[in-house]
């Protein structure tokens, strides 16, 4: 019972917070409008300040993780595959398929997930996880593509050069390249810089949280489909299980467990919405789903790091 408060008392206020979001919207506090802007500033400025931050404090010999990048790497792909699978005999239209695909698969790892690990881990952690992040939204963003793209047989909107230049453009990912130096030489950010940058990133993860809670709409729930269904307990129950059975067998630690946990254990991002709706994909479901496992990761993630926690390995 302790541990299970214990863990209650780490997971339950990430999506308080979240669930303030949607109080605020319903109160009409904030609208469409602040979700659309605080997003942009949490993704372009707050969120690359924290990632900044934290890999520029961490030794990279020590957090880069070769035998955990390649095991998240091979998990995203095989999910990727398995769900597509999945989708050939149950899904018939090419725009549900593509929001199906991508919203099983697809994990809001840079907010919700680093938002726990900071609360479960802290620092200790943080840094690996911000590095990890880095190396994963490139995959992320190039399977979707693809998701959203073939089944509706549009492979010729596909511009590799592109989508090249946009993964190389992502704030995440310079925010990595620019504090790997500092991190590699131990060079000392000014005091002034670093208080100012240590602002920014203090700011992104609960302006992140709100965004979710204001992007929410439960009317939509009523028009959720079987499809939005199945693609939640992919995504929070039969992924996040299947993976940390295999990361068990394969004798990660516990501290890792609880990263590789929460990464496949997160609900959908929000950006496979608006890919979805971008790429002529049914944005509705994607929509569905991504409210769908918002809500049901309150008690998956719980009960799974509980589970984790009893068994001595978080």
């Amino acid at each position: 019972m302790q541990n299970f408060i214990l863990i209650v008392g780490l997971v339950i206020p990430v999506f308080i917070i979240i669930a303030l979001g949607y109080l605020l919207k319903i109160l009409g506090l904030i609208n469409d409008n602040f979700v659309n802007i605080s997003s942009k500033i949490v993704f372009t400025i707050s969120l690359p300040a924290l990632i900044f931050t934290e890999v520029s404090k961490i030794s990279l010999s020590e957090a880069l993780d070769i035998k955990m990048l390649v095991f998240v790497y091979g998990g995203i792909i095989i999910s990727f595959i398995l769900v597509w699978l999945v989708s050939i005999p149950l899904v018939k239209e090419g725009r549900d398929k593509g929001a199906f695909i991508q919203g099983s698969f697809r994990s809001n790892y840079a907010i919700i997930g680093l938002a726990l690990i900071s609360n479960i881990f802290g620092s200790e952690k943080l840094g690996k996880a911000s590095l990890l992040l880095a190396f994963i939204i490139p995959i992320f963003n190039i399977l979707s593509i693809v998701a959203l793209t073939v089944p509706n047989r549009k492979e010729n909107q596909i511009n590799a050069a592109r989508t090249i230049l946009e993964i190389i453009k992502n704030p995440l990912i310079i925010a990595v390249i620019l504090a790997v130096p500092f991190s590699y030489y131990r060079w000392k950010i000014p005091g002034v810089i670093f208080t100012t940058v240590d602002y920014l990133a203090a700011l992104s993860l609960p302006l992140a949280l709100l965004g979710i809670g204001g992007f929410m709409n439960f009317k939509e729930l009523k028009k959720a489909s079987s499809f939005a269904v199945l693609s939640t307990i992919l995504k929070l129950v039969l992924i996040p299980l299947t993976a940390c059975f295999i990361a068990y067998e394969l004798n990660f630690p516990a501290g890792d467990m609880g990263i590789i946990f929460i990464f496949f254990g997160c609900p959908t991002a929000i950006a496979s919405f608006i890919m979805a709706e971008a790429m002529g994909s049914n944005g509705k479901l994607a929509g569905n789903i991504v409210l769908m496992t918002t809500l049901g990761s309150v008690i998956t993630i719980t009960i799974g790091l509980f589970i984790l926690k009893q068994n001595g390995l978080l």
